[in-house]
This record gives structure tokens, C-alpha cells and sequence, in this order.
């Protein structure tokens, strides 16, 4: 595995592939990685004869207050298990590479990114967008891969890739959870372990709506009702939001049906987790 941690040397290098006929997997990624990661590499490993991970945890898409400094990083961790999978180049760089002096320049997505995470976190997206446009840019990726817990993300990516022509295929896989249903993320680590064990109240909560979902109630309010109740009744747990969505527009709907998604955040102590899960199916 080749390690490349300037931006220039990363585009030469996918150039050259490019020239030499080579399909280029990319995900990308800020890093500690986990069985998550580790799925969507050995995906692309599949898809492409070059796979590129980068690793960057990117300054642009915390806001104040967040979790930037204490956002987990151990770039050797992540080298040893990018080689198991059999990762071609680790593109790793630092903020001073990506935004020069003198950097004037940002890439919004309107509309989806007005909702869900987007109403508390309203500068996130547009860095979020951003670096992945200078990504694309740099590693030149016939196909980019996704987990689907950033569901907005993967919505507002793919809308980005769409409208902006990246002659890119933008690929979302499964949610990959812990043995007890916690979705995997590298910000588990930071929970204490009493609140690791209230994190659990998620999964549990989207079980019990989907169970609700599949057997008749299809109330969008009645299922966020009991979603808030079970993750409310854990001491720590602070609700961002709970919001049943159309799975393409992102629209707020009042009914389930196949196309509608539940999805939610919520803050243990100052560890913020997501999730999300199509009601209509089994959890």
C-alpha cells in the first residue's frame, strides 16, 4: 500500500491510472476506521483495480462547539487496516494542504441539506460538500462508496454529483452494526460505558417502530411518539431530532409507506450518534 499525503502527488497518480485504462474505487473517510469502513473497502475492492481510501478529518464540516479536536485519529491503526483489505494508496493530508491561504471558495447543496442534521448543524453540509468535491477532484474515482448511516450525507451527495456532473457513481451500502445493534461509528469510543449501554436505545427504538410500522400503525407522529418515549427514558440521552422522511426528497412525511425513512440523532453526554432504518423492513 502506497501512502500520499500531498494533494498534487495524490491527482498525478490518479491520472496516470486513469491514462492506464485503471478503475478507480474511492472511499473516503476521516478516519479510525471500522468494520463500516472495512465494508465499503472490500467493496470497492471489488469494483475497482485501484482502491483509494483517504483519511482527513475535515475541519470545514464541524462548527463551533463540536467535537473537531477530540474526533478520534490513529492514522497507523487505520494504515494496518486499510493493508488488510487490500487498500492500493492511503491518501492522508492535513487542513493547510487542503484549504491554502487564501482559500475563497465552497460548495452548497440547497434543499436537502435544510433539514434533519442540516437545522442544527447548518454549516456542516456545505463542508461536507465541499471537501468531497476537492476528493473527487484530487482522486479522480470512477466509483465512491458510502455508508448509508449518513443517509442525508449520501442524499446530499448525491444530489451534489448530479447536478455538479462528476462522472461519478455514487455507491451506498448497509448500515454495519456492533453484535448488539449499535450502528457502528468511530465516535463510539468516546462513550463512557453507561452511556454505551443507553446508546443501545436507538436500535431498540427503531425496532420497536418498525415492528409498529409492519403491523399497521403508519402515523409518522405515533411512531416518532414511541421512538421519543424509549430513547427519553435513558438518563443521558438528549434528543436532536426524530423525523420520518420521504427516502429521496428528504421531505417530512405524515405516513409510512416503502419509500419513507425514519431517522434520528441524539447526544449521549457530548457524543452525538445518528441512525436511521426504512420502517417497512425487519431491523
Amino acid at each position: 500500500m502506497r501512502i500520499v499525503e500531498s494533494p498534487e502527488a495524490m491527482q498525478r497518480l490518479a491520472l496516470d491510472a486513469r491514462r492506464q485504462g485503471r478503475t478507480i474505487a474511492f472511499v473516503p473517510t476521516m478516519g479510525y476506521l471500522h468494520e463500516g469502513h472495512l465494508s465499503l473497502l472490500r467493496e470497492g475492492r471489488r469494483r475497482g483495480n485501484l482502491l483509494v481510501l483517504s483519511v482527513f478529518v475535515n475541519p470545514t464540516q464541524f462548527g463551533p462547539g463540536e467535537d473537531f479536536a477530540s474526533y478520534p485519529r490513529d492514522l497507523e491503526r487505520d494504515a494496518e487496516l486499510a493493508r488488510s483489505v487490500g487498500t492500493d494508496v492511503l491518501f492522508t493530508t492535513d487542513a493547510a494542504a487542503m484549504y491554502p491561504a487564501g482559500y475563497a471558495t465552497s460548495v452548497t447543496v440547497e434543499g436537502l441539506t435544510d433539514t434533519l442534521c442540516g437545522r442544527s448543524r447548518p454549516t456542516h453540509f456545505r463542508g461536507v460538500t465541499t471537501v468531497v468535491s476537492k476528493l473527487f477532484n484530487i482522486v479522480q474515482p470512477d466509483v465512491a462508496l458510502f455508508g448509508r448511516k449518513d443517509f442525508q450525507q449520501l442524499a446530499v451527495i448525491r444530489r451534489m454529483s448530479r447536478d455538479l456532473n462528476f462522472p461519478v457513481d455514487i455507491v451506498g451500502l448497509p448500515i454495519v452494526r456492533e453484535t448488539d445493534g449499535l450502528a457502528m461509528s468511530s465516535r463510539n469510543v468516546r462513550l463512557s460505558p453507561a452511556q454505551r449501554q443507553q446508546a443501545l436505545a436507538l436500535v431498540e427504538a427503531l425496532r420497536q417502530a418498525s415492528a409498529a410500522a409492519r403491523a399497521g400503525e403508519t402515523a409518522a407522529a405515533a411512531l416518532i411518539e414511541l421512538v421519543r418515549r424509549r430513547i427519553e427514558a435513558e438518563p443521558d440521552a438528549r434528543i436532536d431530532y426524530i423525523q420520518i422522511c420521504h427516502a429521496d426528497s428528504l421531505q417530512d412525511m405524515n405516513t409510512v409507506d416503502e419509500q419513507t425513512v425514519m431517522l434520528l440523532a441524539v447526544r449521549f453526554g457530548d457524543v452525538r450518534l445518528i441512525d436511521n432504518h426504512q420502517l417497512m423492513k425487519e431491523l
